[in-house]
């Protein structure tokens, strides 16, 4: 008798109750890391004697290799894709964010493309092209968004509790597990590393465009306030005004899709 009630109560403590599993008026920040695929690209050139595009561009993220100094030393820290957050539950399954993607988009400095429109400054790639057959080279540019393809964003996000849809009885002050599914757009500004053939190296921060994506994730809370997280998200890129250059007359333009898995760590607690 006394090993049943003694099993009772700890199976009643397991059970979750709606006082304690309540999100609403929390606030949550999280840091994290990423990894990117993008679809090819058609990049446009202008300048004061160019007009050309290039089409079905290749290009691929940046990871950098794992090391402590590189992912936890405070001042290396932004080296890597990394992702930060901070979010505000409107209701027990609604919160809305902000936060900033930073991702990494490195074109593929070697590949044979496309090329249509003209280069008129009488150099080595000076033509009228066609759809011409062309092979990039790392003398004729070097495209990169490397010091941040940083998208800056807002999102909604609906958490939903697994342990209800799977009926399991665990106790939420010790774990609570919840899908999400959320949606966000906002703006692209990138610090851009742009080398042409006829420019010195480029690399300032600007406002080249916008973005949205949606989302799908889970969500592992421990003992309330801790968490860790995992989200794959999938979304669209426009960004029509990249400068390339310090002559403002340089400018790029490209939108392209874009995947990323990010994995992350954060905190969680009541507001008021």
């Amino acid at each position: 008798m006394v090993i049943f009630i003694s099993f009772s109560a700890n199976a009643q403590e397991d059970i979750p109750t709606k006082e304690n599993k309540s999100n609403k008026g929390k606030l949550y920040a999280f840091w994290g890391w990423n990894r990117g695929w993008y679809s090819d690209s058609d990049i446009r050139f202008t300048g004061e004697n160019y007009d050309f595009t290039l089409f079905n561009v290749s290009a691929t993220d940046r990871q950098s290799k794992v090391r402590y100094e590189t992912y936890f030393k405070p001042t290396r820290i932004t080296i890597p894709q990394t992702n930060l957050r901070i979010g505000y539950f409107i209701s027990d399954k609604y919160d809305i964010s902000i936060g900033v993607d930073h991702m990494k988009y490195v074109m593929n400095s070697i590949q044979d493309v496309k090329i249509n429109g003209y280069i008129h400054d009488g150099g080595a790639y000076n033509e009228d092209y066609t759809n011409d057959d062309f092979h990039i080279e790392k003398k004729f540019l070097r495209f990169e968004h490397t010091d941040g393809l940083n998208y800056l964003n807002m999102e909604i996000t609906r958490n939903d509790d697994l342990m209800d849809l799977l009926k399991w009885q665990l106790n939420p002050n010790k774990i609570q597990i919840n899908t999400l599914l959320g949606f966000g757009g906002g703006v692209l500004m990138p610090k851009s590393n742009v080398t042409l053939w006829n420019t010195t190296r480029y690399d300032e921060f600007h406002f080249a465009g916008y973005g949205f994506a949606g989302k799908i994730g889970l969500n592992f809370t421990f003992y309330k306030y801790f968490f860790l997280r995992a989200e794959y998200k999938g979304g669209f890129i426009d960004m029509p005004d990249i400068r390339t250059s310090s002559d403002s007359k340089d400018r790029a333009s490209q939108h392209f899709f874009f995947t990323e898995l990010v994995t992350a760590f954060g905190f969680v607690f009541p507001l008021f």
